[in-house]
């Protein structure tokens, strides 16, 4: 993966981050007073990997790569920095590890684990939908 791709693709998470944002703000507002919490976690959750994954496949062509383990490389660098950024907002916020955790366990209609899922494997099946993953 060139400096090119890997700066492209840290600006790109960068706006999924922000958006992501914007969908826990829309979540808090909106989601979880008009649905319950077990609906609105659901449908945020699902927003969210939509969102994930339309950013991927829109950028796509501007990330400038179609060779598979760069794709991959994309991926789960995205996967890492969410890691990141969740267990050190978490702990600035002085939350426990046990309380952070709970988003893992599916509880209350969370489906965190699949948003991440979503986040790594996004960039490589946008590019095979789009029909562009090269192995080389």
């Amino acid at each position: 993966m060139t400096v090119t791709v890997a700066f492209r693709s840290l600006l790109v998470w960068v706006v999924i981050l922000l958006l992501a944002i914007l969908n826990g703000i829309f979540r808090a507002a909106v989601l979880l007073p008009w649905l319950g919490v077990p609906w609105g976690m659901l449908l945020s959750g699902a927003l969210l990997s939509v969102i994930i994954f339309s950013a991927a496949y829109l950028t796509l062509p501007w990330l400038g790569t179609r060779r598979v383990a760069s794709l991959w490389g994309i991926g789960l660098g995205w996967l890492a920095l969410t890691l990141i950024f969740e267990i050190a907002i978490g702990r600035w916020q002085g939350m426990s590890w046990s309380v952070m955790l709970e988003a893992y366990t599916f509880k209350d209609g969370n489906i965190w684990p699949l948003v991440l899922l979503v986040v790594a494997v996004a960039p490589v099946m946008a590019a095979k939908i789009r029909g562009w993953t090269q192995r080389a």
